[in-house]
């Protein structure tokens, strides 16, 4: 199988950002890969952009830059990882959804990693517009991460529909994406699906489905949960009970009615859960798309040379591979 190989790290100076990049390094230190720590000062850009002295507003993002790099680089220090090839990089640019999905593309990210911007101990709202914004058109595979470390080893879910074809494929590419990381991480897997079908011949269709599903990718009889009912009044429950490290579910999409259905499942998941949730990119490639990994060496503006364990170069071709199929639709082109 290929390798997840680029991690992107958003931090949005919070006090969620030291547990962020902790288990992006765990995480890059199980799968062999590397890590792009990268931070915008959207607001002050957005500042900057209406000032009336040119000279002032460049002394000022230039300032701006340089805090955020310095508060990056005291990250860097305090998780202590010198084996990883860990690069920093901070900007001054907007808006911020936008400036993130290009920098996932600029790094080859197969990842992105985030702490929701809106979460606050007071109150239940954990995504701001920005996060919304970004999970419905960020390019990879997207990780929003909670303050709350994870298990040794950790426990991972995999939330799936198999109501319809659709739902099949989309769940297939799940549990793939799942069985990745639970196997990167030596953690344990489980799959859950809520059927809110009432006919019985359509639900034993379902539950079926499932049940192949789980048998290809090995998954035993005591990791698959069946719940009966709307996933929105059943998953939060079995997900809190559970106490999942990491809660893997389809990403949003531009259809109204379907991103608004799968958007109040993920804002009840965050808000009654503490789980890490991934984000599963749910357009399955037309063509294939490998991953070579070859050595580089990269020097960073503070003249540290750096061995990244791995880059990309893409090939497509006209192939059926499902591995390949998969992959792509997995973290992308």
């Amino acid at each position: 199988m290929h390798k997840l190989i680029s991690i992107l790290v958003v931090a949005d100076r919070s006090s969620a950002d030291q547990v962020l990049l902790e288990k992006a390094v765990l995480l890059a230190r199980r799968v062999g890969a590397q890590i792009h720590l990268f931070s915008c000062d959207a607001q002050l850009a957005h500042t900057l952009r209406h000032s009336g002295d040119p000279k002032e507003a460049e002394k000022a993002w230039n300032a701006g830059v340089a805090d955020r790099r310095a508060y990056l680089e005291s990250l860097r220090t305090a998780v202590g990882a010198p084996d990883l090839y860990l690069l920093v990089e901070a900007t001054c640019d907007g808006p911020l959804c936008d400036v993130i999905s290009k920098k996932a593309l600029e790094c080859n990210a197969d990842l992105v990693m985030k702490s929701p911007s809106g979460a606050h101990p007071l109150r239940g709202l954990a995504f701001d517009t920005n996060d919304w914004q970004l999970m419905r058109t960020c390019p990879v595979t997207m990780m929003l991460v909670r303050e709350r470390p994870w298990h040794e080893p950790p426990r991972f879910a995999a939330l799936v529909d198999v109501g319809d074809t659709q739902g099949e494929r989309l769940a297939e590419t799940i549990v793939h994406t799942s069985e990745y990381f639970a196997l990167g991480c030596q953690g344990s897997l489980e799959l859950v699906y809520s059927d809110p079908a009432d006919d019985g011949a359509l639900r034993r269709r379902h539950t079926a489905a499932l049940e192949r599903l789980a048998r290809e990718y090995h998954i035993g009889e005591a990791n698959l949960h069946v719940l009966a009912g709307d996933p929105h009044n059943t998953l939060t429950e079995l997900v809190a009970r559970r106490a999942y490290d990491v809660v893997m579910l389809g990403a949003l999409t531009h259809r109204r009615g379907f991103a608004a259905l799968i958007g109040t499942l993920t804002s009840q998941l965050m808000d009654g859960v503490r789980s890490d949730l991934v984000l599963v990119k749910r357009e399955l490639a037309e063509r294939l798309c490998w991953k070579d990994s070859t050595v580089l060496t990269e020097e960073d503006s503070s003249g540290d040379v750096r061995k990244a364990p791995g880059a990309r170069t893409p090939h497509r071709g006209r192939g059926q591979s499902r591995t390949g199929v998969l992959w792509q639709a997995i973290f992308g082109d």
